[in-house]
């Protein structure tokens, strides 16, 4: 986060900006661009609403477990979590990465990438999206494998909301100011 102070006006009212520094590819090779990023609170309700939409298409949830979480110094932290395993989640994190360890791990996305894990099952997760720099939305059903949700005919047309979600994140990433308060779990 960025403080700046205007001069001018009334007792130098604070301002506070998100952004991001992403790699973006430009016709003549890599490039940067400055990004205003999204907060965690607006990610958030960006989650919600994709949940909503994607459980509605399909006609049950897709996913019961959503987490946002840092990897940031390759250390795990929780910044928000809903799902039916609140106590286990990070503790059973590195386990059940599975098989898409490699993929996060391998620097390889950029914010609004994504990949899932189609023979996954139990409470190894079946996505990520990348949502900024070292920080991501892992998405799981605890209950039935992406195989068999893949199989469900309505699982294109749920496939929409998540997306839309990747595309927003890609134009603005979530960006963690200094004072973020994680929930880590011991």
């Amino acid at each position: 986060m960025q403080e700046i102070f205007t001069p001018g006006k009334p007792e130098n009212c604070e301002i506070h900006v998100t952004c991001c520094l992403t790699r973006i590819a430009l016709s003549a090779g890599i490039g940067f661009a400055l990004l205003i990023g999204m907060t965690l609170e607006e990610i958030g309700r960006q989650v919600k609403t994709c949940a909503e939409q994607m459980n509605s298409r399909y006609g049950s949830p897709v996913f019961d477990e959503w987490a946002v979480v840092s990897l940031i110094e390759n250390r795990a932290k929780v910044l928000a979590y809903t799902g039916p395993r609140n106590d286990d989640f990070l503790q059973n994190f590195a386990r059940d990465l599975g098989t898409l360890r490699s993929a996060l791990t391998g620097g390889g996305f950029g914010p609004g990438d994504f990949e899932f894990a189609r023979h996954s099952t139990g409470t190894t997760y079946e996505a990520f999206l990348v949502l900024g720099i070292g920080l991501y939305l892992i998405c799981n059903n605890t209950s039935e494998s992406m195989e068999s949700i893949a199989k469900n005919p309505r699982w294109l047309a749920a496939q929409v909301p998540f997306v839309e979600l990747a595309d927003r994140v890609r134009t603005s990433p979530l960006n963690v100011a200094w004072d973020t308060r994680f929930m880590v779990k011991s």
